[in-house]
């Protein structure tokens, strides 16, 4: 007969199922950052072979951001509704072969076809993602659990300016469009094999009291949601300047090459995804998370606005953008259980779906703010405004924290 510990640690039992939900839901958030970051470090090349405009380059992006911030919402409907496990693996398919129709025909037209579906395909993952770790993990790992979920996005965008430079420097722009795109069916066979639980199985849940009322919209749609809503868009805004033009601008900016610059930005996110692993042990250590965001915002500001103002040697402005990537992923999990805090019961599908909202409409509005800027030929105002938008950010995140201590 087993026991309750059997049932508990088993393979089949709780303990099993959470590393089921965590390396699954890991992997694909580490795809979607994977295919955020695609398009960014081929805009030289793509700039120098298609002749297209950076302006029209950050318009590709700005159509992905379009259609994932429209179906955003949707999305999480669905996953309240119907659970996450289908709509993440129809979700990896989708990117996959948008990415992989790009390299097939690589035209401005299907730049601006391959970024509607895979702008859709992202609309999945934040719903899907948070709803699965929701309700699969231990409340008292959540924070942790949250930031290796972060960490492993972080990772791929990390990765992916070099990976891209890499296969460009071997074959070219079409065969990284290609490897970039064959990820998405690959994880999503991975996940089918491992055996994803799905996000209608509540872990947290006990099975001697009944379920709750499901959430409406209203409920759903708070003031608190729709501040953290606007808090993602200011997010969204003060990094997408390093994520989307970051090579561009270091390359005319500060006679750097395509490779360094490359670096540059990995170091960026790479230092993002160490800074995400500390926040994840923080977020479980305090409830101020309002505190956290503004603090390390506040840094990360100061460093960007001295990389904007000084032209510093090649390795010392690495470790700049190093530490700024840092203070950038250490919010991260804070960030995160200041959404969950705020969403209803059953309703982390939705909930997150309204705030990454924000980080769409920042996906909208920051390619065009800074491609504008690249063909103005102001690459260190890449920076300057990147800076600003963080100052914004801090201020959002001062208020939060009021709110959030008020309701206490």
């Amino acid at each position: 007969m087993a026991t309750g510990a059997d049932i508990e640690l088993g393979p089949g039992g709780s303990a099993g199922r959470q590393t089921r939900t965590l390396m699954g839901v890991a992997s694909a958030h580490w795809l979607s950052h994977v295919h955020i970051m695609v398009l960014p470090p081929l805009f030289p090349v793509l700039n120098s072979q298609l002749g297209l405009s950076y302006i029209q380059l950050g318009f590709v992006m700005a159509v992905f951001g379009v259609v994932s911030g429209l179906t955003q919402v949707p999305m999480g409907v669905l996953v309240d509704r119907f659970g996450a496990r289908g709509i993440l693996l129809t979700g990896l398919c989708c990117g996959g072969a948008a990415f992989m129709a790009m390299g097939i025909y690589p035209t401005y037209p299907m730049l601006l076809a391959g970024a509607v579906v895979a702008g859709f395909a992202n609309s999945v993952y934040h719903p899907s993602d948070y709803a699965l770790l929701s309700t699969g993990m231990d409340e008292r790992r959540m924070g942790r659990a949250f930031s290796i979920h972060t960490f492993a996005g972080f990772l791929g965008g990390a990765i992916t300016p070099v990976m891209m430079a890499f296969i460009v420097a071997r074959y070219d722009v079409q065969t990284a469009l290609i490897v970039a795109g064959a990820f998405g069916p690959v994880i999503a066979l991975l996940l089918i094999v491992i055996g994803l639980p799905d996000s209608r199985i509540d872990l947290n849940r006990n099975p001697d009291i009944p379920a709750a009322k499901p959430a409406t919209f209203r409920d759903v749609c708070t003031p608190a949601i729709l501040m953290l809503m606007v808090f993602f868009v200011l997010l969204g805004l003060s990094t997408n300047g390093i994520n989307g033009f970051g090579v561009s601008a270091l390359i005319t900016g500060y006679s750097v090459d395509y490779q360094t610059a490359s670096l540059a930005v990995t170091f960026f996110l790479g230092f993002g995804a160490v800074g995400v692993l500390a926040g994840g042990y923080l977020a479980d250590k305090t409830d101020r998370h309002g505190l956290v965001a503004a603090g390390c915002f506040a840094l990360n500001a100061i460093i960007v606005f001295a990389i904007a103002v000084l032209t510093p040697p090649t390795f010392v402005l690495m470790a700049m953008l190093g530490a700024a990537g840092f203070f950038a992923g250490l919010i991260a999990p804070s960030r995160d259980m200041l959404v969950r805090k705020a969403a209803p019961k059953g309703a982390a599908g939705r909930a997150f779906g309204i705030v990454s909202t924000g980080f769409n409409i920042g996906s909208i509005i920051g390619p065009m703010i800074y491609g504008y800027i690249m063909d103005l030929s102001l690459p260190r105002v890449v920076f300057m405004v990147s800076a600003c938008f963080m100052i914004a950010t801090v201020l959002l995140a001062i208020a939060t924290e009021r709110r959030e201590a008020k309701a206490r």
